[in-house]
């Protein structure tokens, strides 16, 4: 019988998370205050994030130590499974060696477990007792109300309007973990007084909501689920496992790492770990972002300063972006409905070391539903853009008679999605090209930098 599930021994676990700044070739541009036009320095970040995380924030060291208070958590669903789909090989009858990077298995069913525990773990040890915070999809909402449940803070998310009137059971979820969910907009805020009650929200106006709650209480934090460079540094335990995995599964390397990107932690933890060893000489694999076509930030945004929320309480970041005040339609993979990209990625992609691509979401889904079929996991939405992308590469791998070693990010179930599901085997699920007037409108307001 053949293998398909690759693990690690508890001594081959990381034990530390790996720090793209350090090796890149040039270094990214630095975040700047909206006032002064300068780098911001940690006092800027202070009223939000505790000292450990702002040095995360700002480091430029190669690795950084795993605390055990964490390292024990991810004990309990680390390391995830890399799986040889081999059924799905079979079905598309491609040469191509296709390995998942499985996500689903950590108690809130995604990646962002491997983020909410540590930030948690930083604010509690600096006396926080309270976090605000957004979420889209809910993943990061139902990952940061478990990690406070861990360490005994009251957690209090925002959730972008879409998402909350269509998925009561992510809301329900949440709650179970002991968190406080509200509507974005909301009439909380200044931010959501902005909006009508009714408006859908987006991940830009629930940030500005859970900002101006945190920096009014001096309880409180906020807490990020992606975007920021220490978010993406703890979710690098996912490329540096997998790594790992990959030669226990007999590969010199891969050829291509593929992730849905959204904000971009997922991605950049799966792919961090292979741009160093390509940056190293060790491999050579073409890394892939992939988003969707309703909000395309990589593959038709800007590479401009822009603020990370929508009422602009955020330093000014160098990123990819439609603009801020952007709010993409409705789409099902709500954590993929974000107008800006993580500037590391931003950076990356820039630099040519990263490609990007978009696809629309019947097509996503149709590539989801072929693989639940034959590998028997039903993907986060989200995940589905990357599926769908693999599936592509893979059907030209069996023209060509190509034989690329695939890894794909595949960052939680799908579970509490179904109603998207149904949505497409309904045929009612629809494709919402985004218009270039509307691209230009976001564009027209961006902040003019110099």
């Amino acid at each position: 019988m053949e293998q398909v599930s690759y693990t690690l021994d508890a001594s081959e676990q990381p034990t530390h998370w790996y720090n793209i700044v350090a090796d890149l070739p040039t270094p990214p541009p630095p975040p700047l205050h909206p006032a002064t036009q300068q780098p911001v320095g940690p006092d800027d970040l202070a009223a939000l994030f505790p000292p450990e995380l702002i040095a995360q924030e700002v480091s430029g060291e190669r690795y950084i130590e795993i605390p055990d208070a964490v390292r024990e958590v991810y004990a309990q669903y680390r390391p995830s499974p890399l799986i040889r789909a081999r059924r799905w090989e079979e079905k598309l009858g491609t040469s191509a060696r296709i390995y998942v990077k499985y996500e689903g298995v950590s108690p809130a069913g995604s990646h962002k477990t491997n983020t909410s525990v540590p930030q948690v773990y930083y604010n509690a040890l600096n006396g926080v007792t309270r976090l605000t915070t957004e979420t889209g999809a809910g993943q990061w909402g139902t990952a940061l109300a478990y990690a406070c449940s861990l360490f005994g803070l009251g957690c209090e998310v925002w959730q972008v309007g879409a998402s909350f009137d269509s998925k009561p059971q992510r809301r329900t979820l949440i709650e179970v973990f002991g968190g406080t969910v509200h509507r974005s907009p909301s009439r909380m805020t200044e931010a959501g007084k902005a909006f009508a009650e009714d408006h859908p929200g987006s991940l830009g106006i629930a940030i500005s909501e859970a900002v101006e709650l945190a920096a009014q209480a001096p309880e409180a934090k906020y807490a990020l689920g992606s975007v920021l460079n220490h978010v993406l540094l703890h979710q690098t335990v996912i490329g540096e496992e997998a790594v790992r995995q990959l030669a226990k599964a007999g590969e010199s390397g891969a050829d291509l790492v593929v992730g849905c990107a959204g904000g971009g932690s997922n991605l950049a933890g799966l792919a961090f770990p292979f741009l160093r060893e390509k940056l190293a000489g060790n491999q050579s694999p073409r890394l892939l972002a992939v988003e969707p076509s309703s909000c395309p930030t990589l593959t038709r945004g800007e590479y401009r300063y822009d603020f990370g929320d929508t009422a602009g309480l955020t330093p000014l970041m160098k990123m990819y972006t439609l603009g801020h005040d952007f709010v993409p339609s409705p789409i099902h993979a709500g954590g993929l409905r974000y107008h800006g990209m993580a500037p590391l990625i931003s950076h990356v992609v820039h630099e040519g070391l990263m490609e990007a691509t978009a696809l629309h979401q019947n097509e996503c889904f149709a590539a989801a539903i072929e693989f639940a079929r034959t590998q028997g996991i039903v993907p986060a939405p989200e995940s589905s853009h990357a599926l769908a992308q693999v599936r592509r590469e893979a059907l030209a791998a069996a023209e060509t008679g190509a034989e690329p070693v695939i890894v794909v990010g595949l960052s939680g179930h799908g579970l509490l999605e179904l109603g998207a599901y149904d949505s497409y085997l309904s045929g009612h699920l629809e494709d919402d090209p985004l218009s270039e007037d509307a691209v230009a409108a976001a564009m027209a307001r961006l902040p003019q930098i110099g």
